[in-house]
């Protein structure tokens, strides 16, 4: 089970590739082709792990991530099996892709 925490409001999934988008300030989750509707977005923690993630703001997961991750902000993971894309700063497990962030890059031992 995958817990998925954005501003406090909690989403429960069995596994799935994430979709967050923001447009005209509302926050769009799409999880395997599912949509859920919710206010701002600003914080998202994923607890458990997920597939690809698409993210405008910051990421934090601590479980693994079966496929890439692009997000606007930083991201705190752990084991990826795909590339990771931030604009911000990343701090991950083993990555078996590419690493491209805005910031600085640290891969946790």
């Amino acid at each position: 089970m995958t817990t998925i925490r954005i501003n406090g409001q909690i989403i429960e999934c069995n596994t799935g590739n994430i979709s967050i988008r923001s447009a005209n300030g509302a926050t769009c989750i799409t999880i395997d082709g599912k949509q859920i509707n919710i206010g701002n977005s600003v914080d998202v923690h994923i607890e458990g792990n997920c597939g690809s993630i698409d993210c405008p703001g910051s990421v934090n997961v601590t479980g693994s991530v079966n496929g890439d991750i692009n997000c606007g902000g930083s991201c705190d993971c752990g084991d990826v099996v795909g590339d990771i894309q931030a604009g911000g700063s990343i701090e991950a497990g083993s990555v078996s892709g590419d690493m491209n962030a805005g910031g600085s890059i640290r891969c946790k031992r």
